[in-house]
């Protein structure tokens, strides 16, 4: 990557150019974000994975115009075109537009107006009108009259169109009415006729106009979603009067019969090609921008659901809640595999309370139960009532876990590869309870879409989304570290440097060869180099290695320096981990390589404090208020409990126990302004809102948490 390029990234994004340069190798060495983010902060000066993200970004738009600047030359250079000062300006230039905009009047194009008229010989004719010098227009057009061109009306008319093309082609007329969309684009939304009753749930887009530049993401999402089922017809466009009279101004210098011809011409350009260019060029704009948006939403979201907190290795008994087909009871082991499976039938119609209830108490008792984990869905408050008022031969929490996706995951390859016995209610149930036990685990098997968290994820562009929730992923994964002799192929596929193919390889040698002894033994694994090493053992950790540092975050390249720490302590290695009061003796600047300098030895001290130590919160138990089951029990002034289930731009939605979600809208977050949800809450956060409105009707329910004093 040229200096050129590393200095525009590091302008763009704010950073030393030496710190994009040394990233940029490190991603051209094939390091991941993780890696360098964690294991590399000499190199790049302590960026956050953030930062490393935004350089790689940077770094791949930049190669793809760079490619895309090759085809271009190539282009004009094999129609013999390309001027020296225009190779100059294309190689200098690095706007996506711009860029374009240069290249335009050399593309190979369809046949137009234009190119018809070429062929019946006006060219010469529009180059006369151009001049503005003509004053006897009619007489010049007349000498054009012959072959195809059959009267000075035909000629003119051609002539215009050769003209319109030249206007759009100009890269001056098109900065024009590009500026005029940048300053005033309104986007409108109207009702496709007769579509009044299919597309009631848009009726607040019918008719609705307002400045593109200022239209949220989630309206435009919606507005464009309400487009493509055919119910709302958009249009962007900014002041036309004000824009052709800029225009005018750059092409009309006379006042003559041929300046009139021009000015016709300017007016057909703008309607008919400048406009509606840049009309799709500023649509794509805004849709990329929303977009954008939405997925960063939406991975914020799936972060902070990845990291929930888990509730550890313990027994669970799991139900996936239901009425006519009764609750689907699973009990696991503290590894999550599968010891039970039976189906009860407390509810309504076959309401055998007393045997559900023997049958829990009985299985409690025989798995030895430690937590109870339901299912969010349909018949949860019921079950979770039932399960709550049994009597059990030992203290037990139960838990309300989302099932958003669970579904899905039963439904899967994954699962049918997992439990090919099972059908998919026994394994829906079984991904309940794994998920309480480790959300990240668990949710790693299930595609991120499915999980329920974002808003219109289907809507925006699918691999932008795929990338982003990947890289969310994978940020999670490494961030919390996996034990390589428990974690499922699907986890490990996100640890940095492992991938698919290499995560199979883990699974199949622990089979073969039982529990691995350590990290060096990870070397004995079919394909894994010293590469892929060096990027996932920093993540993998072993529980029970000889040495103690191989269930750490500190890194085997830097087992040496620790070993020299206890060595200077005059103690061992497993004496210095975890011995604060040690610790605190070092002097850091002792070991200050050219390799290893401060930042890492911090991160290895604080490592060594609390060695692999999970970065995720402890689980809360969390209860719904007594008696509040479905919308009708809510009232205007109630305040209750809930959790916070997705959040969005506009504001929280919160489950308070009724089966329908409540928005908290941004205005209703705080007594101040915020501009997003996230300063004020997060997801499955425990809250206590107010509620403001119930429309029965549209099933809405709007809570406030102003003023609603939080625990």
């Amino acid at each position: 990557m040229t200096s050129e390029i590393i200095q525009l990234i590091s302008g763009k994004l704010n950073l030393a150019s030496h710190q994009v340069k040394n990233t940029i190798e490190l991603l051209n060495d094939g390091a991941t974000v993780p890696f360098i983010s964690r294991y590399r902060k000499e190199r790049t000066g302590s960026l956050d994975e953030v930062q490393i993200g935004a350089i790689k970004d940077e770094k791949s738009r930049f190669e793809e115009l760079t490619k895309r600047k090759e085809t271009i030359l190539n282009t004009i250079d094999e129609q013999g075109l390309l001027t020296g000062e225009l190779k100059k300006r294309i190689e200098e230039c690095w706007e996506s537009n711009e860029l374009e905009d240069l290249y335009l009047p050399y593309k190979p194009k369809r046949k137009t107006k234009a190119t018809i008229a070429r062929e019946k010989g006006l060219e010469p004719l529009a180059k006369i009108l151009m001049k503005q010098q003509e004053r006897d227009v009619e007489s010049r057009a007349l000498t054009f009259v012959k072959g195809d061109v059959a009267s000075t009306d035909e000629a003119l008319s051609g002539a215009r169109d050769i003209i319109a093309e030249w206007m759009n082609e100009n890269e001056r007329a098109r900065q024009v009415v590009r500026r005029s969309f940048e300053v005033g684009a309104v986007i409108r939304a109207k009702l496709v006729k007769g579509k009044e009753e299919e597309g009631a749930k848009y009726r607040d887009y019918f008719d609705w106009e307002e400045q593109l530049k200022r239209c949220p993401s989630h309206r435009l999402l919606a507005m464009r979603r309400g487009e493509a089922e055919g119910v709302l017809r958009i249009s962007i466009s900014p002041d036309d009067a004000d824009t052709l009279e800029r225009l005018d101004r750059l092409f009309i210098r006379a006042k003559n019969e041929s300046a009139d011809q021009v000015a016709l011409a300017l007016k057909d350009s703008y309607k008919r090609l400048l406009s509606p260019s840049m009309e799709t060029e500023f649509s794509n704009l805004s849709k990329g921008k929303a977009d954008q948006e939405a997925i960063q939403v939406f991975a914020e979201n799936l972060r902070q659901l990845l990291l929930a907190a888990p509730l550890g290795q313990k027994r669970v008994l799991a139900i996936d809640p239901g009425y006519r087909t009764g609750c689907k009871v699973v009990c696991l082991d503290a590894q999550g595999n599968l010891l039970h499976n039976e189906t009860i039938y407390p509810h309504k119609p076959q309401e055998e309370t007393k045997m559900a209830a023997k049958k829990l108490t009985s299985m409690v008792s025989a798995y030895q139960i430690e937590a109870i984990a339901i299912g969010n869905g349909t018949a949860s408050r019921e079950t979770e009532h039932f399960v709550k008022k049994l009597r059990y031969d030992r203290d037990l929490k139960v838990f309300v876990v989302s099932e958003d996706g669970a579904s899905v995951y039963s439904a899967s390859k994954v699962a049918r590869d997992e439990f090919p016995q099972y059908d998919v209610t026994v394994r829906g149930a079984v991904s309940i309870g794994r998920r309480l036990m480790d959300p990240l685990a668990e949710l790693v098997k299930i595609d991120p879409k499915s999980i329920g968290v974002g808003q219109y994820q289907h809507d925006v562009d699918q691999k932008m989304l795929k990338e982003s929730l990947d890289t969310v992923v994978e940020s999670a994964v490494n961030k919390v570290g996996v034990n390589v002799n428990t974690a499922s192929k699907h986890l490990l596929t996100y640890i940095s440097g492992l991938g698919p193919q290499l995560a199979q390889n883990v699974v199949d040698y622990r089979k073969e060869n039982g529990a691995f002894g350590s990290r060096k033994e990870l070397m004995k694994v079919p394909r894994m180099g010293a590469k892929a090493f060096e990027q996932s053992a920093g993540f993998l950790r072993i529980p029970d290695a000889d040495n103690p540092l191989d269930n750490s975050a500190v890194h085997p390249e830097s087992y040496t320096v620790v070993q020299k720490m206890a060595k200077d302590l005059k103690c061992s290695v497993a004496e210095l981990v975890a011995n604060t009061s040690l610790l605190g003796t070092l002097d850091l600047k002792k070991y200050v390589t050219p390799e290893v300098g401060l930042p890492t030895l911090n991160d290895i001290v604080a490592e060594l404090a609390k060695p692999g130590r999970d970065p995720r919160k402890g689980i809360k138990v969390f209860e719904f208020a007594d008696g509040i089951y479905k919308v009708e029990d809510l009232q205007v002034g109630m305040v209750l409990p809930g959790i916070v289930t997705n959040i969005t731009k506009f504001g929280a939605f919160v489950d308070v126990g009724v089966k329908q979600d409540g928005l908290v809208h941004i205005s209703q977050l705080a007594d101040r302004f915020i501009s997003d949800p996230n300063e004020i809450v997060k997801l499955h956060q425990h809250v206590k809102v107010k509620v403001t409105e119930v429309d029965l009707a549209r099933k809405r329910i709007q809570l406030s948490l102003k003023d609603v004093p939080q625990d």
